[in-house]
């Protein structure tokens, strides 16, 4: 099954007519993207959507042999044009299947947001599901072999992907596209980190692709560590790594902090950021967490790990940490990369980045600065990714 994306963006396209946002603004060259249209073996069309005729005569291809025109959009998604000689486009109920001549066969697939999904199966058995804009399957799609290709909108319905996977209707041999980009999804190489974190990619407006066939998706980091200062957005890039995963054991190292209505906000705010599906275990035995098997884990954060385990060893104390206390940290932290290391779970850890600005003016302070700088270039050994946010923005530094 040869599949021609005619247009990966948004419905108004990117960048946005009159729109002076920044992601518009680059939004240039094979950045510029127009309203998501997919041509399927040149004989099926998914989304009817404005200039598809000069679209498709960029890519190398014609629209003369379409013999089925169907629109996933809700009724009153963007202008329909219809070139002449074109069928009318129209629409599969849910859950009823339609035969081509050529023998596609296309089920329409119920989704959660107003609109029409597609599965498609070509004559040689490929397999594809399409998506339309900001929806998911209504439940979860089980199935007993993974699609060979998922088209849909990654950037903005991450938990379509973690619902497709829970099935097994995603797997890694899963050709994962991402379509309808809009300008909040992030400019230039940026989406493609993001993207490759989340198993998929996007490509420009006119590649055509042969379904099943290899690509160079790099494979999911198993471990991953995002450092960043107070209110960088690390904790926010770690999840967004992980949220397109069906479960996730989130490993929140702070602990509760009885009447402190301030540290109780940040907790409220960080839960009603992850999925529903994620699961919160409040620990600082992170050692037999990486050992055992399961979904993946997102630690939040190494520097409260680290604060624990100084309490646990009295490294506040001169006398006490010139007496062992020392040894005694050195051996927790070994054990946990040695953990991470061996483990066969993904990981990805948070951590604060400290020790560039102002020197603590106690001696406990440039401990605790020293000891984690030590802890964070010792668990990044271990990391396929390293990740470094600042304001926002997430610079690589390995991976």
């Amino acid at each position: 099954m040869e599949l021609t994306l005619l247009g990966t963006g948004a419905p108004a396209g990117l960048p946005r007519p009159d729109c002076p946002c920044a992601a518009c603004a680059s939004a240039l060259g094979p950045y510029a993207r127009s309203a998501t249209a997919v041509l399927v073996d040149g004989v099926l069309l998914l989304d009817l959507t404005p200039g598809a005729a000069f679209a498709a005569a960029r890519a190398g291809h014609s629209l003369a042999g379409v013999q089925q025109v169907l629109l996933s959009h809700p009724h009153d998604g963007p202008a329909v044009e219809h070139p002449a000689g074109l069928p009318r486009a129209g629409r599969v109920p849910d859950g009823r299947e339609l035969a081509l001549l050529d023998g596609h066969r296309v089920r329409a697939v119920a989704l959660d947001h107003p609109g029409t999904g597609y599965e498609v199966t070509a004559p040689d058995g490929g397999s594809l599901l399409y998506l339309p804009p900001g929806a998911a399957p209504a439940g979860e799609v089980e199935r007993p072999e993974p699609y060979d290709m998922v088209v849909a909108d990654v950037v903005g319905r991450p938990d379509a992907l973690a619902k497709l996977r829970a099935g097994g209707a995603v797997a890694g041999t899963t050709d994962v596209l991402a379509v309808h980009l809009d300008h909040d999804a992030p400019p230039g190489p940026e989406l493609h980190r993001r993207l490759a974190a989340a198993g998929a990619r996007a490509v420009p407006d006119g590649t055509t692709l042969v379904v099943g066939e290899y690509h160079a998706v790099p494979d999911l980091p198993r471990r991953t560590l995002v450092l960043g200062g107070a209110r960088s957005g690390k904790s926010v890039e770690a999840e967004r790594r992980l949220e397109s995963f069906p479960e996730v054991v989130y490993v929140a190292t702070g602990g509760v902090r009885d009447g402190d209505s301030d540290w109780a906000d940040r907790i409220r705010l960080h839960r009603e950021r992850r999925p529903g599906s994620w699961r919160t275990t409040e620990t600082c035995d992170l050692v037999p967490l990486l050992d055992a098997d399961g979904p993946p884990l997102l630690i939040d954060c190494l520097s409260l790990w680290l604060t624990d385990a100084m309490d646990k060893v009295e490294a506040w104390d001169d006398a006490k940490w010139a007496a062992g206390g020392d040894r005694a940290l050195r051996e927790q932290v070994a054990q946990l990369v040695g953990a991470v290391r061996e483990s066969r779970r993904t990981v990805v850890a948070v951590s604060n980045e400290v020790g560039s600005g102002v020197v603590p003016a106690t001696a406990s302070g440039r401990r605790f600065r020293d000891e984690l700088g030590r802890l964070n270039a010792a668990f990044a050994s271990e990391c396929e990714h390293v990740l470094l946010v600042v304001a926002g923005q997430a610079l690589v530094l390995r991976g």
